[in-house]
């Protein structure tokens, strides 16, 4: 969602600050500012607007090369009011001395802010944000990080926070709860960020700061200790490199990302998994009965197949339920359960939150998560890295498949701790291991689908079906469309078909199946059987072969075999490039879909 970035150093061109928040785009925002002490006026220059990064960029054209330091930038997402010039962040106080940028949720504001109207200060915006600026102000007496400390014992709510202030210039400082900053480290310059994506032109040392921790930053000094740590990715990761789109760029990585994610970890004559984040509580593995999954949107699709791999080869009764939900019923969590939470960016709000209701229950935490020191990854007892490198694109591509292979791994680890034999543990381990060069022969599909994307743009409404392990892809299949395209999809259990959604088929409500040559692949068959006959139009992905299946689907995309708990890494990737053309086609922005954003930092 919203995205920060400061600096603090050396007097620097905005530039430079401008092109790390363009690498926060993909978290989603509707309008950008900055505040900068600058070096000539000594006065701290603020210019904001809604809308794009560019619009501020050629706004700032006006005024020439503005060179200061410290600087804060922001990208803001609305929550409290709606978008337009004095919502956008930074906010300041009266005086204009104070100037802060802020990701998060001020749960008391309106309280808060009753107080401070009644002590005299005025408000231009609508924001929670704003509060925090006035409230700093009503502390401040010369000394910035004191007054931020006596305003934040006010403060209901998640934060983070970067601060500065003309009267004590050359001063950023940070604060952070429930919500990701990060400090990156130079010989020379500080900087701040809510991503580590927006600091890898500048560093790889960077500090995460904590819950609770106050961050002082000045050329002099800085206030908090801590060993810093390497970002593992290049800043060439995070470009387009010749791609239309990132979305497009991060289907095609998906060979490389998978051969990322399993790399090191497949030991095929062993018929095992070696997961060395779940070595410190490998012990504790061996005695729990029972699995707890929790995630949100295409995260909580990963879990459902999850269920069905950790049941069927692990032997462990394992529930799914969205993360947002979890906390709401009374779930039964003992010691023998272990909490497992999915998330990409590792900071979704709603994860974390079921996460911490966990751990007050005592069970162990896992976690799987594709960001190394995100929040899910500092919190949890022990969990997996997904290793499958920066998803810029909002709609989760390469970030799924890899937690699809990452929970494969899981099954493997947990399974032969139990009851898996060897000679199964070997099959699934090669099986896996070929896993990427299949995907390569999926994605020689790209042109076959765009064509079939080009006959069906007209279309308003999609079914996808599937059953058992392709039940959650066809849920995300649906989920994927909707967000890339804005058209109306549903995702089905094929069996459920004749429950009430059979009622919408007909010549203009097309189906895509997916009907490998699975354990209920002629059940879903006799589903297909049912929409032919009341003449809806069919698309099918199918197992290589299976030639039989074009008297009933009018278009046919093969798969290559793999076992069937395998078999999702394979068939979401149609759908995936499916969505992907379809967007393009109907000129949607597939990067960045309206009132989306890539980290849910917010309940």
């Amino acid at each position: 969602m919203c995205g920060i970035v400061g600096y603090l150093g050396k007097p620097r061109d905005l530039k430079e600050g401008l092109s790390a928040l363009k690498r926060l785009q993909y978290r989603g925002y509707d309008s950008a500012g900055l505040a900068v002490f600058d070096f000539k006026t000594k006065e701290i220059f603020l210019k904001k607007l809604p809308g794009r990064i560019l619009k501020l960029e050629k706004e700032l054209q006006k005024y020439g090369p503005i060179i200061g330091s410290p600087a804060i930038f922001h990208t803001r997402w609305a929550t409290h009011g709606e978008v337009n010039q004095e919502n956008a962040h930074p906010h300041f106080d009266c005086q204009k001395n104070i100037f802060l940028v802020h990701n998060g949720i001020i749960e008391n504001y309106q309280e808060l802010k009753q107080k401070l109207l009644a002590e005299g200060h005025q408000f231009s915006s609508q924001t929670d944000s704003e509060v925090l600026a006035h409230l700093i102000e009503k502390y401040f007496q010369g000394n910035l990080e004191e007054a931020l400390k006596k305003a934040l014992r006010e403060v209901k709510g998640t934060y983070a926070l970067a601060v500065i202030s003309k009267k004590d210039p050359q001063k950023i400082v940070a604060a952070r709860l429930s919500s990701p900053l990060i400090i990156g480290v130079n010989k020379t310059d500080y900087f701040l960020a809510s991503d580590p994506v927006a600091l890898a032109p500048f560093t790889k040392k960077v500090i995460y700061l904590e819950d609770g921790e106050i961050a002082v930053i000045t050329q002099e000094k800085f206030y908090i200790l801590k060993e810093p740590r390497e970002i593992e990715f290049e800043v060439e990761e995070i470009e387009k490199k010749g791609f239309s789109h990132f979305m497009q760029k991060e289907i095609m990585e998906q060979p490389e990302s998978l051969r990322n994610t399993l790399r090191g970890r497949i030991l095929i004559e062993e018929g095992r998994a070696k997961l060395g984040g779940l070595q410190s509580v490998e012990e504790r593995l061996r005695e729990i009965q029972r699995i707890q999954i929790v995630a949100c949107g295409t995260a909580y699709y990963a879990g459902m197949v999850g269920k069905y791999m950790l049941e069927e080869y692990a032997g462990l009764p394992t529930e799914v339920d969205l993360a947002s939900e979890f906390r709401y019923r009374k779930p039964i969590l003992d010691k023998n359960t272990a909490f497992l939470a999915v998330s990409q960016s590792g900071e979704t709000a709603d994860t974390l939150a079921a996460l911490r209701e966990a751990k007050q229950k005592g069970v162990l935490t896992l976690g799987i998560v594709n960001m190394v020191g995100s929040s899910l990854a500092r919190e949890t007892d022990a969990g997996v890295y997904n290793h499958a490198g920066p998803e810029i694109g909002v709609a989760s591509t390469k970030a799924f498949t890899s937690q699809l292979a990452v929970l494969a791994l899981l099954t493997l680890f947990l399974g032969r701790q139990r009851q898996l034999s060897l000679v199964m543990g070997q099959r699934i381990a090669r099986e896996l291991n070929k896993i990427p060069e299949l995907i390569e022969k999926v994605l020689k599909n790209d042109q076959k689908i765009k064509k079939l994307a080009e006959k069906y743009k007209e279309f308003n409404n999609f079914l996808f079906l599937g059953r058992k392990y392709n039940f959650p892809i066809a849920l995300e299949g649906a989920l994927k469309l909707k967000e890339i395209s804005y058209l109306h999809a549903e995702g089905y259990g094929a069996g459920e078909m004749k429950h009430g959604v059979l009622a919408l088929i007909n010549e203009n409500f097309p189906t895509f199946a997916i009907c490998p040559s699975d354990s209920v692949y002629e059940k879903t068959l006799s589903n297909l059987e049912e929409i032919r006959s009341r003449k809806g139009p069919i698309l099918v992905l199918a197992t290589e072969g299976n030639e039989k299946i074009k008297r009933l689907a009018g278009e046919v995309i093969y798969l290559p075999k793999t076992l069937e708990m395998l078999t999702p890494i394979l068939s979401v990737i149609p759908l995936q490039l499916f969505a992907y053309h379809m967007g393009v086609l109907r000129g949607c922005n597939v990067d960045r879909p309206r009132n989306l954003a890539k980290s849910v930092t917010v309940e």
